[in-house]
């Protein structure tokens, strides 16, 4: 069994088990102790599982990383019928081959799920989403490097010098705080900080906000309309919102809401790598 393999199914019996012993491991993946110690070094290194004494588990500080904080689980549910729609639409615009980035967020961590058929090079900043990818697609998936900041659900270096500057991208799907005519508003300057890296590096930029993500007040300035190329939201969005854009040069998305018997899981295998 190749390591790719092993990795994904590693993640999938802790995320079905909770705990394994590597004894029990390597007895269910018929690999050697040696193999799956040298597995789970690296899984521990990406901040995809946590080990004590001789077992691995998805819980603690590493699952905290991994899906972030709190204020990710309780905003990742909020209008998410939505968020799944923008989701499924900004997929629909990739094909077998690109170059994607994507930012953290709650709706274009709905991106996973409709990603299982695609095999795509893929760079974020999110743990969420790099997890989601490599237990559950074909694609091949980096992470930036750099500092985990749970509460934001990011990844980002103290440092000017990042892999991601080498990356050419066809396309970056990120989320926003606020849209107004100003541009893409966001509350944090971390996420600030994180999304100004990003943009440079893709040819098409598209912003992933639902219908509340227009008319707020307040937040920071990450970049004018002026620098990103459409904006997919829902139904729900007013039609001065549609003009603001439009107006601006943007183009505009609109899907109707997802149902929930529309919801589906995928497997598959990948590769993860950290810049």
């Amino acid at each position: 069994m190749e390591q790719q393999e092993r990795h994904k199914r590693i993640l999938r019996m802790l995320a079905e088990q909770g705990t394994a012993s590597v004894m029990h491991l390597a007895e269910a993946l018929g690999a050697s102790l040696a193999t799956i110690r040298r597995d789970l070094t690296l899984l521990e290194t990406a901040q995809l599982l946590q080990r004590t004494h001789g077992r691995a588990h998805l819980g603690g500080a590493a699952a905290a990383r991994q899906l972030s904080s709190s204020s990710f689980e309780g905003s990742v549910q909020y209008r998410v019928e939505c968020k799944r729609a923008i989701a499924r639409r900004a997929v629909e615009l990739c094909a077998d081959g690109d170059t994607v980035l994507i930012g953290g967020g709650t709706t274009t961590f709905q991106m996973v799920d409709f990603m299982a058929g695609l095999r795509m090079r893929v760079l974020t900043n999110s743990f969420a989403i790099a997890r989601g990818l490599l237990a559950g697609s074909d694609n091949e998936v980096s992470l930036t490097g750099g500092k985990i900041y749970p509460e934001q659900g990011v990844i980002l270096s103290p440092f000017d010098t990042q892999a991601v500057q080498y990356w050419q991208a066809d396309h970056l799907f990120m989320g926003a705080h606020w849209l107004s005519s100003q541009g893409v508003m966001e509350a944090d300057p971390l996420l600030i900080q994180a999304g100004r890296r990003l943009i440079p590096q893709a040819q098409h930029v598209t912003v992933l906000a639902d219908a509340s993500k227009f008319g707020g007040n307040g937040g920071m300035l990450l970049c004018g309309l002026e620098r990103i190329n459409r904006v997919i939201t829902d139904s729900g969005v007013r039609d001065s919102a549609v003009r603001m854009l439009e107006q601006a040069g943007v183009e505009v998305l609109v899907v109707d809401p997802e149902t929930p018997t529309k919801r589906t899981s995928h497997e598959g295998t990948q590769s993860l790598a950290i810049y």
